[in-house]
């Protein structure tokens, strides 16, 4: 089996463990019907989850640097069929909250061993690509889990779907045990010299890009379904059909995010993106009651938001190739609070103003990540001109 063949099939792990990410967004209504709580107590599902993944994972990473990465991918994946296991046997919104805490930890240990495996799997010029690809199966979650996720939920009972992720988890075991060679961990960095990164301007600002890029985001996602059904008056087979069209446009976002970045380079993929994303958050808003407008307004968000992502994760690799792992364990964990801070923010915006004004928030959320993604590429450009003081010469933020 080629390498390429073994990052595919790390991309459909990823799209497990997705799954049992997103898939809260699109049953929030019926968890919330189930478990007696209100749409804004449902959504903070999410910001536990969140805030589980972003202060869990580096503190794991950090103690199991030394762990062989197969033997930790597996250990984790093991641990996320636990966390599955307690979601169905949950029999109250506390219960539910202790499985989505596992189920975070155990996604993070995965999620970031499977992008660093990836990296040393791919040929060289290719790592922007390879992490494209983990990214396209854990948006093919969006494509399939989220969707088929809302069809069980109407149909029977929302908790067959965590049941279902526990048996494949199984057999995800299985595939990375036969599949993934061996590969040695990392020297460890306790989390205090982790988070001494942040004291680089550069590492602090582009990490801060991933922080309102994902706010904006999560604003909007963690109520697009109660948003459809209410406010755009969608049927709940047309909901259905959003989630799926939505998920097909973020596929294909990601894996052209992952093009471009290695064919035109980092800044200009990053920045138009996330222009882009912003933009499609105002028109969600502006044609909030239109479902005409709304099915390709929501593919063009997806498409615009999910391009950035092996964007801006290989850009972090380059800021600091020497400690890769370290800084997608900080992205990611960034990326879940900005997760939690957006389902927060937004429940709140939901009680207090109203759920159509999520978009706007979204929105400005997203164009300050645009923004500060110029200040980064400005400072990595004034850190190149004063290694190489070349009169004439102006240094590119590139993919290589």
């Amino acid at each position: 089996m080629t390498n390429s063949w073994k990052i595919y099939m790390l991309a459909a792990v990823s799209f497990l463990v997705g799954t049992s990410e997103n898939i809260i967004a699109g049953i929030l209504d019926r968890v919330a019907g189930d478990m007696g709580v209100s749409l804004a107590a449902a959504g903070q599902l999410i910001t536990v989850f969140s805030l589980a993944y972003a202060f869990g994972t580096p503190i794991i990473m950090a103690l199991t640097a030394r762990v062989e990465r197969r033997k930790l991918m597996l250990a984790a994946l093991g641990v996320f069929i636990v966390g599955n296991l307690l979601a169905v046997l949950s029999s109250g919104y506390i219960s539910l909250i202790g499985s989505r805490i596992i189920l975070a930890i155990s996604t993070g240990v995965f999620v970031v061993v499977a992008l660093t495996v990836a990296t040393r799997l791919a040929q060289p010029g290719k790592q922007g690509s390879a992490i494209a690809t983990l990214v396209m199966g854990f948006s093919t979650s969006l494509i399939v889990g989220v969707p088929l996720g809302r069809v069980i939920a109407s149909a029977y009972d929302w908790k067959l779907i965590f049941a279902g992720i526990g048996v494949l988890g199984l057999l995800a075991m299985i595939a990375v045990l036969r599949l993934i060679p061996q590969s040695e961990g990392e020297a460890p960095i306790p989390v205090r010299s982790q988070l001494a990164l942040f004291k680089n301007p550069r590492i602090a600002t582009a990490l801060s890009i991933t922080f309102f890029w994902i706010f904006g985001y999560s604003i909007v996602y963690t109520y697009i379904s109660p948003y459809l059904l209410n406010i755009t008056g969608m049927s709940e087979r047309g909901v259905s059909i959003a989630l799926f069209a939505f998920g097909i446009a973020s596929l294909i976002g990601s894996k052209l995010g992952g093009y471009s970045t290695d064919k035109w380079g980092i800044s200009r993929t990053l920045i138009g993106g996330m222009l882009l994303h912003s933009g499609v958050l105002f028109l969600l808003t502006a044609f909030s009651q239109s479902a005409v407008w709304m099915f390709p307004i929501l593919m063009l968000w997806a498409f615009s938001a999910w391009s950035s992502g092996p964007t801006q994760q290989y850009y972090l690799i380059t800021l600091a190739p020497e400690a890769s792992g370290i800084m997608l364990s900080l992205n990611s964990s960034v990326l879940q609070l900005a997760m939690a801070a957006g389902a927060g923010i937004g429940g709140v915006i939901v009680e207090s103003v109203s759920l159509t004004a999520v978009g706007w928030f979204g929105a400005i959320g997203v164009a300050i990540a645009a923004l500060l993604a110029g200040v980064s590429f400005g400072l990595t450009r004034a850190q190149a001109r004063k290694k190489c003081p070349i009169a004439g010469v102006e240094p590119e933020v590139s993919s290589t």
